[in-house]
């Protein structure tokens, strides 16, 4: 039953049954923790191929031994899988470290700096200082270097198929400072939709209207996550683009991250190759190149695009039953209650939830005070400030299905707890 709708006296009757329940998770002593959406030790076990695999041959086929220094710009074979992930050009494609968020810092700084290619004046030098629009809910680490970098941000909502176009380009047309946006195409952090055919053409659009400097951070980290079926369809904004100028304003990210080792993989940054060649400039001071033994050995273990896809059903099969579970809770409890809403991705790692207006902050605290470790409310937009304290992002992926269901029973609970105190505040 909706809370708004009952009588104090079945409210306050409501508040004592489930501050019994609160009670009770916290005499269990729970330590759980959804906070970040890390990989599980059964997922990392997949790819533990990995090992072994050169079997001491450090070769590739042009003579050149990967244990060398050399290769800014990654070898060919993983530059090549990096384009069949990315869907560009071998010759687009940098292939890095293990960190794609390392590359977005690095190519945000280059801009702000240096200027996004050589005729053009760094970001640092704009009147008033540079704006990036920030599709909200979205991810704390991208917010993080736009502020450590003295970027603006400036707030655009999600709508389920992507960015509110309407708000996007309404503040381009009115704001010159606007120097780019954030993107996470598939399976958005956190909030886990994926961008319509409309989205990415008028995105497309968008782009031959924007500044020669303008670039759209295109973070497509969850191209091939899907936790049942095949990976969500995504138009191709490089292939939209090509030949009218705007391929040279998208920067595009993945990695895999989140396919092989969190800790270990490869990053690729694809942008075209005039981008390309003023961002190596950079490069070439920062480092004499990538870790190019383990490049080949992740060649070697996935092959190529259908290779990644084959290996990532073994990564849903593991993290379906776990999203099941949060679907599970959050329905049986609080579905049809006006308690809040959720997201039932059908990829990523993460299911946003909604309280009502002003109660995320008291649901992580509740939360934490009886064992469940959450993001912090408001993470999941620019300066950690959530104007309407409502979104909590959940994390499923790493603790065990049994775990995963404990800390969902705790936060049920916080949420009604918390919900029907709410309700009791309010004036009558």
């Amino acid at each position: 039953m909706n809370s708004d709708s009952q009588p104090r006296e079945e409210l306050t009757a409501q508040e004592a049954k489930f501050s019994e329940a609160y009670a009770a998770h916290q005499a269990a002593g729970l330590n759980l923790d959804l906070t970040r959406g890390k990989p599980s030790i059964a997922q990392l076990d997949l790819a533990s191929g990995l090992d072994g695999i050169l079997d001491r041959n450090f070769e590739l086929p042009d003579g050149t031994d990967v244990r060398g220094y050399g290769g800014l710009e990654g070898i060919p074979e993983a530059r090549a899988l990096g384009a069949e992930l990315l869907r560009v050009r071998p010759q687009e494609v940098l292939a890095g470290g293990n960190s794609s968020l390392t590359f977005m810092y690095l190519y945000l700084m280059h801009a702000v700096f240096y200027g996004v290619t050589g005729d053009r004046r760094p970001w640092s030098e704009t009147s008033g200082g540079p704006v990036f629009l920030c599709p909200v809910p979205g991810y704390d680490r991208h917010f993080a270097i736009c502020e450590d970098l003295g970027i603006e941000m400036l707030n655009v909502p999600m709508t389920g198929n992507g960015p509110d176009m309407d708000v996007v380009e309404g503040i381009i047309e009115d704001d010159p400072r606007i120097k780019g946006m954030w993107c996470v195409p598939r399976y958005s952090n956190p909030s886990g939709e994926s961008y319509d055919d409309t989205t990415v053409e008028r995105i497309a659009t968008m782009l031959d209207r924007t500044a020669p400097d303008f670039r759209l951070m295109w973070d497509d980290a969850y191209a091939v996550h899907a936790i049942a079926g095949a990976p969500a369809p995504l138009k191709d904004l490089m292939q939209l683009c090509r030949g009218k100028g705007g391929e040279h304003k998208v920067i595009q990210f993945a990695s895999t991250s989140k396919i092989t080792f969190a800790g270990g993989g490869i990053a690729f940054l694809a942008a075209s190759e005039e981008n390309l060649a003023s961002f190596k400039r950079r490069l070439s001071v920062l480092t004499i190149g990538p870790d190019k033994v383990n490049q080949l050995r992740h060649v070697k273990f996935l092959n190529n695009i259908d290779g990644i896809k084959a290996h990532m059903r073994g990564h849903a099969k593991i993290l379906r039953p776990k999203f099941e579970c949060v679907e599970s809770r959050l329905r049986e409890n609080l579905g049809n209650r006006g308690m809040g809403t959720w997201t039932t991705p059908e990829g990523g790692y993460f299911v946003s939830f909604y309280t009502l207006p002003g109660l995320a902050k008291e649901v992580v605290r509740l939360a934490g005070d009886a064992g469940v470790k959450l993001t912090p409310a408001g993470a999941a937009f620019p300066y950690g400030e959530d104007p309407e304290d409502s979104h909590i992002r959940l994390a499923p992926s790493y603790p065990e299905l049994e775990d995963v269901d404990k800390a969902m029973q705790v936060f049920v609970t916080c949420v009604a707890l918390a919900s029907v105190r709410q309700r009791l505040e309010a004036p009558t």
